[in-house]
């Protein structure tokens, strides 16, 4: 397993990390037991970046990842958390975020309680709070690192601006955002910035959602409580659109003899030796085929291939629905 750091200041971890976002219903039912053996076999593959948050599922990611880290040496792994987005009882009722410093002192009690540890590895907002000062928030998990409950400060969807303000208070380790093919804006100004204050950055939505995996279709039905249902890249006209723009890639990685799922998570890998790619494999076969992603090494050929196939702001439709975009550092 290849290892990068994150940033100047961030932990060493594997070069592809495991968002276990999915396992927790978020794309629908998810199999309790695959969901544990996937991260068995992502431990035993090498992985030591998790990520997580304390709203996935309302608690039951952490859960779910105490029971699969269980008898794990703590050291050998690296769990990235997020906090601080509101939820209600309904799995589609957003509240909003909250970055108060109080606030989030209480969001990591509970986590550390779910996830059986006595401290996180990578501690970051999960979205900004309009109505609290970002330095209030980091300022707030700097006293958690300070008093050793945390190790690292994270960023996850804000704006070049904030990232400076935040650095500012506390070094940040690493900035998590959306990154793929079909996702750049982060290229314009964002990523420039985190390179210039050597800050890493962990890319989720690699394979857009699934979206362009290589194994989405147009007539594909989404479970009960799969999120993907309200967004407008899986829309109808859409979906159909952007899942062309997969069937050019598809030609390309067959060329390269390799699936369109590795050849897209080995793009995001190739914009930096700053940047880790998450994957948000729910089973050991999608694991299992995302890990060769990591040995496939693209020439200035095989890129140029496949930009044009995917060339920037070539995919139609948000990245979220519109009620979320404002609360996004960057759009598409």
């Amino acid at each position: 397993m290849r290892t990068r750091i994150l940033g100047s200041t961030g932990p060493e971890v594997s070069a592809l990390g495991l968002g276990a976002m999915s396992m927790s219903g978020a794309y629908g039912e998810a199999d309790r037991a695959e969901s544990i053996a996937t991260v068995h076999a992502a431990l035993d593959a090498g992985v030591t970046l998790i990520d997580t948050a304390d709203f996935y599922g309302m608690g039951h990611n952490e859960l779910l990842l105490a029971e699969a880290l269980r008898g794990r040496d703590r050291d050998s792994y690296r769990l990235s958390v997020k906090f601080g987005m509101l939820r209600g009882p309904s799995a589609t009722d957003f509240g909003g975020a909250d970055g108060r410093p109080k606030a989030v002192k209480n969001f990591l009690a509970h986590t550390l309680t779910r996830l059986g540890t006595d401290h996180v590895d990578i501690y970051r907002p999960a979205r900004r709070d309009p109505d609290v000062p970002i330095e209030e928030t980091v300022g707030a998990v700097k006293e958690l690192i300070d008093a050793g409950h945390v190790r690292h400060l994270g960023l996850s969807e804000v704006d070049a601006a904030t990232v400076r303000r935040a650095h500012a208070v506390h070094p940040v380790a690493d900035l998590q955002i959306e990154y793929s093919l079909i996702s750049r804006a982060v290229e314009e100004e964002v990523l420039p910035t985190l390179r210039e204050l050597g800050i890493g950055l962990t890319a989720y939505g690699v394979l857009g959602r699934g979206l362009i995996s290589g194994h989405w279709s147009a007539d594909r039905v989404g479970r009960d409580g799969d999120h993907r249902a309200a967004s407008p890249r899986f829309s109808a006209g859409n979906v159909e659109h952007n899942l062309a723009l997969v069937e050019s890639l598809r030609r390309v990685a067959e060329a390269k003899g390799c699936t369109v799922a590795q050849l897209v998570i080995a793009w995001v890998a190739a914009q930096g030796e700053d940047i880790v790619p998450l994957v948000g494999a729910r089973t050991r076969e999608r694991l299992a085929e995302a890990l060769p992603a990591l040995g496939l090494d693209l020439t200035a050929d095989d890129l140029t291939e496949i930009e044009k196939a995917v060339p920037p702001g070539a995919a139609r439709g948000d990245r979220y629905p519109a009620a979320l975009m404002s609360g996004l550092g960057v759009g598409n």
